[in-house]
């Protein structure tokens, strides 16, 4: 499976996760309080048990497994750096990043949403570049093909809307479903959160995109623990949190077919300087069910100046990932753990961290 692209670095601005049930007796815990060793509360519920921040500082990000999961279609990877500057400076250059700059990211088109978006919000897909990924997504869509990720409610309404004219990369009756469905979903995640999303249900068992994110958390409980009060706050999964999200779609490529998807960030600042973040990408019309990412960044000193140690975990689920075994399946993982050094890279290299 290919997941360049949905493991790419785009983990503030448009944020994440939410638990439902597992969670249940931890969603009024608030931040929690700074470690006064930021290598040892990493220790404390990561993979990671022991870095040198001096070395890191000079090394490119530091990748690995993450812990194994029960169900075979969800994939978990940590890794971890050390950026220059604060925090809080890391946090503004991560919004202010745009990764349809960087080809290989394979982002082909971002948007920011507002929490009221109308049809306009989603114009740019006229502009979708002629390429084999866009037009399989149009074939797809055309055809309406099993493989698309739509509910047997959005599948009738593209049904009455067909018969137009072509014109474009993206036919009209293409653009006016994707811009009904995508219009709706947003609302629907604004008004209840994850668990209010129509599910995967168009040609095959139905699949909750709010049911895959307390999945891919479930058998976390020392991550689960140390993000406990960002993910009560966001409410994905139960319903509207009280924790402002940013809004955004984009038109990407996963495994050689275009995929537009929906995504919500959050974060917020914590006790002696330090930020949490989350990221979940709650739609997309094929490739994968959800992604979720979460960031700790801490204030740290490397050579007398002022640094930010970052943890990151990327989950996702997929069911291609849930047919892969053994030698297939290490080299699904490898190649996740591949590309966040690739889109980590970009990253620093653009904002001057190294």
């Amino acid at each position: 499976m290919n997941v360049e692209t949905i493991v790419r670095i785009r983990c503030f601005p448009p944020g994440l996760v939410a638990l439902a049930g597992v969670l249940s007796l931890m969603l009024t815990a608030g931040p929690r309080s700074a470690c006064a060793d930021p290598v040892s509360e990493l220790a404390s519920f990561s993979i990671f048990d022991k870095v040198d921040l001096a070395q890191l500082a000079k090394s490119d990000v530091k990748t690995a497994h993450g812990p194994p999961m029960k169900n075979s279609r969800f994939l978990a990877v940590q890794s971890c750096y050390v950026a220059p500057g604060s925090p809080a400076q890391l946090m503004e250059a991560l919004r202010r990043w745009n990764p349809t700059r960087h080809r290989e990211l394979k982002v082909f088109l971002h948007s920011d949403l507002p929490s009221n978006p109308t049809p306009a919000n989603f114009e740019k897909l006229k502009n979708a570049p002629d390429n084999g990924s866009v037009r399989s997504f149009v074939n797809a869509t055309q055809k309406l093909s099993p493989d698309l990720q739509i509910s047997k409610e959005e599948a009738k309404r593209f049904s009455a809307s067909t018969g137009g004219g072509g014109g474009g990369v993206i036919p009209p009756a293409v653009l006016a479903f994707w811009t009904d469905v995508l219009t709706a979903r947003t609302k629907s995640f604004v008004s209840g959160g994850m668990a209010a999303q129509p599910p995967y249900d168009h040609a095959g068992p139905s699949v909750r995109a709010s049911e895959e994110v307390n999945g891919l958390l479930r058998d976390q409980g020392k991550i689960r623990q140390q993000f406990s009060g960002l993910l009560g706050a966001t409410g994905i999964g139960r319903g509207a949190g009280s924790l402002p999200a940013e809004l955004y779609w984009e038109l990407l490529d996963a495994n050689d077919h275009g995929v537009v998807t929906l995504g919500a960030s959050y974060s917020r600042g914590g006790a002696g300087g330090t930020f949490q973040a989350a990221d979940v990408l709650y739609y997309a019309s094929g490739g994968y069910y959800v992604a979720l990412t979460l960031h700790q960044l801490w204030p740290v000193t490397v050579e007398g100046k002022p640094s930010t140690l970052v943890w990151r975990g990327d989950m996702i689920s997929s069911a291609e990932l849930g047919s892969l075994r053994g030698v297939e399946r290490l080299g699904s993982e490898s190649l996740m753990m591949k590309n966040i050094t690739k889109a980590v890279t970009a990253f620093r290299r653009d904002t001057g961290g190294r």
